[in-house]
């Protein structure tokens, strides 16, 4: 049976369970002594939130691969009243140039102050500079992508931090209900039948579709 596991990373993590050389960012290895257990996908370091590792090499290449366009969804603190720029959030949900390629389009809303705790390190705080929330979800995993995308409409990530992966249409989300930073737990026998589904089944032709961008990405999609 396979072994999954749901992890809410802190800021400062690698995902990955050695240290880089000569890098101040801790690694899994700190917080996760659960062996065998690889990530799916990834998130950066200075990005927080949901990441799932598990021992099963078919659902990590189903996760990540980008053919199956799972949606994961993030909250966005950014520099800015995004509430006072519709047209932002236009361009966010129509898809951006980024690094010279076209993002696949998103789903982005603003978000009400979801109350979190402070991060630490705290975030720059800049007394004149207001700042606000996005949800935004993307079916797509490429390098800094929410940050590179919020940055291109003028509104700089400030935290950023993953809450939910979709698995199907019909199947409720993975998300970090019940998890503070730093903890992991084994999925529930829900979830683990959510994911043998999910290996089971076809390619989904609903609001997924078939998605492209790099496979496993760094920040939009999977980290």
């Amino acid at each position: 049976m396979a072994t999954t596991l749901l992890f809410h990373k802190p800021y400062g993590v690698l995902s990955q369970f050695t240290p880089e050389p000569g890098s101040a960012w801790d690694c899994l290895a700190s917080h996760i002594d659960q062996p065998g257990v690889y990530p799916v996908g990834r998130l950066d370091a200075d990005s927080e939130g949901l990441l799932l590792l598990t021992d099963c090499g078919r659902l990590q290449q189903r996760l990540t691969d980008p053919a199956w366009g799972h949606w994961r969804r993030y909250w966005v603190q950014v520099e800015g009243e995004a509430a006072a720029r519709p047209e932002a959030l236009e361009s966010l949900g129509r898809g951006l140039m980024i690094q010279g390629r076209r993002t696949l389009p998103a789903r982005a809303h603003v978000l009400d102050d979801p109350g979190l705790p402070p991060r630490t390190p705290p975030i720059r705080h800049r007394l004149q500079v207001p700042t606000s929330w996005l949800e935004i979800e993307l079916r797509e995993g490429r390098n800094r992508q929410v940050r590179r995308m919020t940055a291109s409409v003028g509104l700089p990530t400030l935290r950023l931090l993953r809450v939910a992966i979709d698995l199907m249409d019909d199947l409720p989300p993975l998300n970090l209900a019940g998890l503070e930073p730093g903890q992991w737990r084994g999925v529930s026998d829900p979830e683990a039948e959510r994911l043998e589904a999910v290996l089971r089944r076809g390619r989904r032709s609903g609001r997924g579709g078939r998605a492209g961008g790099g496979k496993g990405g760094r920040e939009g999609g999977w980290g």
